[in-house]
Order: structure tokens, then C-alpha cells, then sequence
């Protein structure tokens, strides 16, 4: 049955589930909207891991070979802990730029007959005529917006404060920097999204930000006296806070959203108008394509669209639900990293990478260490772990 569906957003959950339903019937008329100019997107690169290529090469092979032809690999991290370094192996991960990401799917979308309309903004109380608009405008959904009270929308801010950077440094590992200064810790993770360039976030406390002067310094001074605090592993190369649309980087709070329901008559969320989870997981690109994907899923051949949406969201809910919770114990690893840092090297990279867990802020972590080295040699132990976390989890967050 031919459907009339609108994409209101350009991003990756958009164009995926418009490469998908087309896929799926050709004879669908689907329109995506995109506010801004072609090639124009803010942001520098994105993560992913492998998994992720498994479900695009079963869901859209061509698109899934084009994303990872142009796909960068590490399977090393190195932390910077002040003048001491720690390095270790971990799973392949991979990084893309996200203006590349997104000319990718909306080249191989516009392939298969779905219509792209850039520089095209839909206001959140006119939606477009159609039988399904889905709403991917971004955390700051205008068509969600204009029913926040009917989809129970949540925000809750996060403390520290972080910037979005781009620099012309390659890495060759995902690597950490944490910075010691006379108000306290800074720290960066960057890593590489393609031959010329790597992203670099910056984040710190609130007290550390302001003083620090970057609460009030022009972007210009900002950057200068970042560079200077990570001349370490910047080896002379700049930090831009502006892309190619001009607007320049913003010191934020991460906002968490979360929304009672995710579908109104005719209307669905996805991506970040539905969920956010903390940019320290790297799992936000991840997230909104496998939302495209189970919502395509359960519209291939549904007689009806409530039924659909309702199994969409308990489907999309109940995947999230352990995601959200290691970035919520990631965030706040990092908002009490003076419980870390003073480690040696090795022991505070490794709770690094331990940070999702529910159990780490309960426990000493020079404790959590020596229970975790001796848990990977003993199955029991393992085992007690990995059943233990995820209850804690539950029982913590009610």
C-alpha cells in the first residue's frame, strides 16, 4: 500500500528510515525536510563500533559499504593523566565525519526516490500533509515541542560544562587528556574521523569553567588557553570551534531527554527528539539509526499505525534502557573524577573504561580495581558481577 510519509529533519534517523521504507516499497512517497542549506551540519566527527556495520550491511548494503570506505578504525585508547600516560587495547572502534555521514545517506536516499528538500524549516504547529510525520528535528524537536504536555517530555541537565571542538591533529588512538590546573581538572577525549582532522570535546566543572575565565572569554581567548592547556597532544596543531556553517562552539550542559511517550495520532519521534544519552558513550548516531531501523521494521506491511507506534516505542524503550544507564553512571564518573584521578595511571584508565558500571560509585576505587582483575580470572566472580550491575542499576534509578 502506497504511504505518504514525512521526515521533519535531516539527521542520520531521518534519511536511514527514509533509504529503508523506499527499500522496502519503492512506490512510498517520502519526503525528508532538512532546516538548513545542503552541506551544511555542525558537529565534527562521530563514533561508532563494529556492531553497527553488521545491522547496516543487513538493512542497506550499499549505504553500510560507502559509510565504512569512509570510515576511520583505532583499537587503542591513551590516557594523559598530567605528565603520566597510560595505554591500553580495547574493541575496534570507529569514527566518521558527520557532515560525510549525513552526504552519504542522503545521496544513496535521494537514489532510490525520496525527495530532499534542504533549507526547508516546518514550524511545530504546521506539520506536513501526510500519513505518518516523523519528527528527527534534534533534543530541540519543534513538533514535539508544540505537544509537550501529550509526550511527557523530560529534560534534565547535566553539571559539568563541555565544548564541541574540531582540531587539524590526526590521533592515532582515542585518546584522553586531563589537564590539572589552580581551579581544578579539565580534561578532552579526542579521536580522528579522517585523514585531515579528529574531534575534541572539552569538559570541566562548573568552578574549573569559570575560573578558568572561559565563562566570559571571546571565543578567540577561549581557544588560545585551551591549546595552551593541551599543548600535550595537540603538538602545535589549532582547536576550531567553527565548521563550515560559521556558527561558533557553545559551552553547554548535556541535556538528558527523555519523553513519556514517543507517538501522537499520526506522529512519531526518533533520534534525539525522543532520547538523548550522554555524549561520553558515543552511542547518540548509533541510537537514532536503530531507531530508523525498528520503526521501519514494524511498519513493513502494518494494516494499522497505532498498533505499529505503540510496538515501536516498548520495542525501542526496553533496547535503551540499559544505554541510558551506563551513560548516566558514565556522566557521573566524570562529574566526580577527583575520586579517580589520583590514581596510578593504569588502575584510573581502567575504571575509565569501568565507568558504566552501577557498582564503581558504591565501592573504594582502588577496591572495584582488585575485585575487577581478579573477576576476569574467575568465572564466579564474572558472573556475580554481571548479574549484580544491572539490578543495582534498576534499583537506583527508581
Amino acid at each position: 500500500m502506497r504511504v505518504k510519509v514525512a521526515c521533519v529533519g535531516g539527521g542520520p534517523a531521518g534519511l536511514y528510515l527514509s533509504i529503508l521504507l523506499k527499500r522496502q516499497d519503492p512506490s512510498h512517497d517520502i519526503t525528508v525536510h532538512e532546516r538548513n542549506p545542503a552541506g551544511s551540519t555542525y558537529g565534527w566527527g562521530v563514533t561508532y563500533w563494529g556492531g553497527l556495520l553488521d545491522l547496516l550491511r543487513r538493512h542497506d548494503p550499499e549505504s553500510a559499504r560507502a559509510v565504512e570506505t569512509n570510515s576511520v578504525r583505532w583499537s587503542e585508547g591513551v590516557a594523559h593523566i598530567g605528565d603520566r600516560t597510560a595505554r591500553q587495547r580495547g574493541d575496534e572502534g570507529f569514527g566518521i565525519g558527520r557532515r560525510t555521514l549525513l552526504e552519504i545517506l542522503a545521496s544513496r536516499a535521494e537514489s532510490l526516490g525520496v525527495l530532499v528538500k534542504f533549507d526547508h524549516e516546518i514550524a511545530g504547529d504546521d506539520p506536513p500533509d501526510a500519513d505518518l510525520v516523523v519528527a528527527g528535528d534534534g533534543v530541540r524537536s519543534a513538533l514535539r515541542d508544540a505537544h509537550a504536555d501529550h509526550f511527557g517530555t523530560e529534560v534534565t541537565a547535566g553539571r559539568n560544562r563541555y565544548l564541541w571542538l574540531g582540531t587539524t591533529k590526526v590521533f592515532d588512538a582515542f585518546t584522553f587528556a586531563f589537564v590539572e590546573t589552580a581551579h581544578g581538572w579539565i580534561w578532552c577525549y579526542a579521536y580522528r574521523y579522517g585523514d585531515d582532522g579528529s574531534t575534541c570535546v572539552v569538559e570541566c566543572s562548573p568552578s574549573t569553567w569559570e575560573g578558568l575565565g572561559l565563562d566570559r572569554a571571546s571565543e578567540g581567548d577561549g581557544l588560545a588557553l585551551l591549546e595552551k592547556l593541551f599543548a600535550g597532544v595537540l603538538d602545535g596543531h589549532p582547536l576550531i570551534g567553527r565548521g563550515r556553517d560559521g556558527d561558533p562552539a557553545q559551552w553547554l550542559t548535556f541535556r538528558t531527554l527523555t519523553n513519556r511517550t514517543w507517538s501522537r495520532n499520526n506522529l512519531v519521534l526518533i533520534g534525539d527528539a525522543a532520547h538523548t544519552t550522554h555524549y561520553s558513550i558515543g552511542a547518540g548516531t548509533t541510537l537514532a539509526l536503530e531507531d530508523a531501523m525498528a520503526l521501519a521494521a514494524v511498519l513493513r506491511g502494518a494494516p494499522h499505525l497505532a498498533p505499529a507506534l505503540a510496538r515501536y516505542e516498548r520495542q525501542r524503550k526496553e533496547a535503551l534502557l540499559p544505554v541510558q544507564s551506563a551513560a548516566r553512571y558514565s556522566a557521573q564518573w566524570y562529574e566526580n573524577l577527583p575520586r579517580y584521578v589520583g590514581l596510578p595511571p593504569q588502575q584510573m584508565f581502567a575504571l575509565l573504561g569501568q565507568r558504566h558500571s552501577p557498582l564503581l560509585p558504591h565501592i573504594p576505587p582502588q577496591l572495584y580495581y582488585r575485585l575487577d582483575r581478579t573477576a576476569e580470572h574467575l568465572a564466579p566472580l564474572r558472573d556475580l558481577k554481571r548479574w549484580l550491575g544491572p539490578r543495582v542499576a534498576r534499583t537506583l534509578s527508581r
